[in-house]
């Protein structure tokens, strides 16, 4: 009996021992990024940080091999017992989560996805300490810092930049014109992850950019309109790599007279200008829905509030001449959709111009409904038709391109990592050392969503939602029935819709 009294004190004791432990990432195959690089761990264990100690589980795929960590006064060991808390990127398997310990990753369990059930109750049945990293926000570090930066590393520009790579070198243009008898030079580009830095990526985009420049596009796929949902950071960094090629940016309003205007020729039977160019559309919530009473005018407020009040018009207004659309937004299932199924398929019937999707938000079944799936770096577009409503994995027919990675920054993990470490080092100090949660600053403490096995105030809520269903518990939030509205509240509206996503 007495030694299982001391048995339990020392598990106590793990939490805040001031050791810290990197896990091998095992999820997924790609997953080559780490919260820590060696440069951060030689800072926190040679300064007072309250880190005493870092053992690193040794992995052959991360991005920094495991000498590097032991150069530097790092442990590698596979046994991370001694550690009181354990760091990763993604969500571990379920049988590494080792009992009384605290653990540090992209969780998504604030979400209530019913797939996150088993591991809530590892976590819970385990009596760990789970901080997610995507919850970690604070005035101090900026709006909602953490959500634009790691849409899943700092990835608030990297991430985006990835998009971009990506959307450019395959979706759209090797695969959904060429397969429509159109070459452009963006053939030319190579996937992401081919390239050893991101500067090396957008060298390559430069270089099609000064082709487009001096050879032009095909006449037959212009005028090329690229639609960036959102005003964040995640937005923004897509548009940079964007603003790369030969470019204008066109106000929502204006894109019918685009259309109208060049799609003809010159008065000497020459493309017109718009062949040496692409056109970006930056769209906001303003601009996809409208209010149900003719008679008032869009409200960001009054939407945010009661977004049952208004329809959705992006189908209408601005899906008609769009080429590419990238969904940057945050969203939840009380706003309206921004392209639903049967809309794609009433634009697809009238001849939308609609040849690919880069879903950054990589919501599936949300905002853009019929991405119904998340793709993968080796496999990254699926093909929807949506006049047979059918679904195919090549991408030589008719439909739209869609892509839904949700590891995108692994791609390029040294920067991401390099930039994610950055900002957690700056904490991982108070984690690796608190015994109580209330000990944490603000920031920190809101990222907690259960101690010690039990779920913390903020997250009470979290099974009663996973068992719901998702439309009814939408239905009852939106109209007020939900007795823990507020809380529910505070946690799904970290954002801005208009300014990011988070994954």
């Amino acid at each position: 009996m007495n030694l299982s009294v001391d048995e339990e004190m020392k598990k106590k004791k793990k939490l805040g021992n001031g050791v810290v432990g990197i896990l091998a990432e095992s999820v997924n195959k790609w997953e080559r990024r780490t919260p820590l690089t060696p440069s951060h761990c030689s800072r926190l264990l040679q300064d007072r940080t309250g880190v005493s100690r870092i053992v690193v589980q040794p992995s052959e795929k991360r991005i920094y091999h495991d000498a590097l960590y032991s150069d530097v006064g790092c442990e590698i060991s596979d046994d991370l017992s001694d550690c009181g808390i354990i760091l990763c990127i993604k969500q571990p398997k379920l049988e590494m989560i080792l009992p009384e310990r605290a653990y540090a990753f992209f969780s998504h369990i604030h979400r209530a996805q019913k797939e996150k059930m088993p591991l809530l109750d590892k976590i819970l049945s385990e009596r760990v300490t789970l901080y997610d990293y995507e919850l970690i926000v604070g005035d101090h570090m900026g709006k909602d810092y953490w959500h634009l930066v790691y849409m899943q590393a700092e990835l608030v520009l990297l991430t985006s930049y990835m998009d971009w790579d990506r959307v450019l070198m395959n979706l759209i243009f090797d695969a959904g014109y060429l397969s429509q008898g159109y070459s452009t030079p963006f053939l030319s580009l190579g996937s992401s992850y081919m390239y050893p830095s991101l500067a090396a990526a957008k060298a390559a985009v430069i270089s099609v950019g000064e082709e487009i420049s001096s050879q032009g596009l095909p006449l037959g796929i212009c005028p090329l309109v690229f639609v960036f949902t959102g005003t964040g950071n995640v937005s923004l960094g897509a548009q940079e790599m964007f603003k790369l090629l030969p470019h204008t940016f066109v106000e929502p309003s204006n894109l019918p007279e685009l259309f109208v205007k060049d799609k003809g020729m010159s008065q000497n039977g020459k493309s017109t200008k718009r062949v040496h160019q692409v056109y970006g559309c930056i769209i906001t919530s303003q601009d996809m829905v409208e209010h149900q009473d003719p008679s008032k005018s869009f409200d960001k407020a009054d939407y945010y509030a009661h977004p049952e009040h208004y329809n959705p018009v992006f189908h209408d207004k601005i899906a008609p001449y769009t080429s590419v659309l990238v969904n940057c937004m945050y969203w939840e299932k009380k706003f309206p959709r921004l392209l639903s199924t049967k809309q794609v398929q009433d634009l697809a019937e009238k001849g939308c111009p609609l040849v690919g999707i880069c879903d950054i938000t990589c919501d599936i079944g949300g905002s853009v409904e019929f991405v119904n799936r998340a793709t993968s770096i080796d496999s990254p577009f699926f093909r929807f038709d949506p006049i047979n409503n059918s679904y195919y994995n090549d991408m030589d027919g008719d439909g739209v391109l869609c892509m839904a990675i949700d590891i995108l920054p692994t791609e390029f993990a040294k920067e991401a990592s390099q930039h994610f470490g950055d900002i957690l080092s700056e904490f991982v100090g108070s984690l690796a050392s608190v015994t109580e949660v209330s000990d944490l600053p603000g920031h920190l403490k809101k990222a907690c969503i259960s101690y010690r096995g039990e779920l913390t105030p903020l997250y009470e809520h979290i099974p009663r939602m996973m068992k719901s269903d998702p439309e009814d518990v939408q239905g009852k939030i939106a109209s007020g029935v939900v007795s823990n509205q507020r809380t529910y509240k505070s946690l799904t509206q970290l954002v801005n819709p208009d300014e990011g996503v988070d994954k």
